[in-house]
């Protein structure tokens, strides 16, 4: 590919696509991007800068404008694909007028069969998504990461904030920042595979299937319940099922991209 600006989270797949890009080409050919929005959390934000210093890359956050779109903010079935259009258009933008030849990003093979409406984005920029090219699955890029010794192999899967709110339900700063803050208290208290779906007064807890129980215990719960109202739920339930992705589709399912 010659040079390449790598769309980077600090995720599982955009950490190993960094690391190949920095291998294949070297530093000087490598730019690792990152937006930067209210609508990802700043833990996240902090991990993929954390992360790119470590593996001696390029890097620079973005700011994009997810939150001045009346497509995005009213959080329509194709929110997702206008926010992946906004951050790559940005991205694209940025390669031009760095001398990069081509942005990447780290879709896998599985993504072709899940509901990703972004990947009309990726495919209408003329981005590359090299790991899928490859025909690497979710498995085999946390094996590979694991083998080169990334930390992030076993990271759990993460996705911006605006997949907390049901579609229809507005995207505002203010939502943005208290499923923000519920979900780092969770963190803070040991749970890490999880989501706080946000449903208005009603705070929906999905947490890994092993840490349901745990989450439940009388006095787990009473903090939680004493935290989370402190940021203006009136209600918290914990979702008997457990953390699944895209919980939230069940309600409007999408035809897969």
């Amino acid at each position: 590919m010659g040079s390449v600006l790598v769309a980077y989270s600090g995720g599982v797949d955009s950490t190993l696509l960094l690391w190949a890009a920095l291998d294949a080409l070297g530093s000087e050919r490598v730019l690792a991007v990152t937006a930067l929005s209210p609508i990802f959390p700043r833990r996240d934000l902090e991990t993929a800068e954390e992360m790119a210093r470590r593996l001696g890359a390029r890097h620079r956050f973005v700011p994009t404008r997810q939150l001045e779109d009346d497509r995005f903010v009213q959080n329509p079935p194709s929110r997702c694909y206008v926010c992946k259009l906004e951050i790559l258009s940005r991205l694209t933008e940025v390669a031009r007028e760095e001398g990069l030849a081509w942005v990447v990003e780290g879709s896998n093979l599985d993504d072709r069969g899940e509901v990703r409406p972004g990947r009309q984005a990726v495919r209408e920029l003329g981005v590359r998504s090299p790991l899928e090219e490859a025909g690497l699955t979710k498995a085999e890029v946390r094996a590979l990461s694991r083998c080169v010794g990334l930390p992030t192999w076993d990271k759990p899967a993460q996705t911006c904030l605006a997949t907390r709110f049901p579609y229809g339900s507005p995207i505002t700063p203010e939502g943005l920042a208290r499923v923000e803050a519920a979900e780092a208290l969770l963190q803070e208290m040991g749970f890490d595979e999880l989501r706080v779906r946000d449903h208005g007064p009603i705070a929906r807890i999905e947490v890994a299937a092993e840490n349901v129980a745990r989450l439940a215990q009388p006095d787990i719960a009473a903090r939680v319940v004493a935290g989370f109202k402190e940021l203006g739920y009136l209600y918290v339930t914990l979702d008997l099922e457990g953390y699944r992705q895209g919980s939230l589709d069940e309600m409007n399912p999408l035809p897969s991209s």
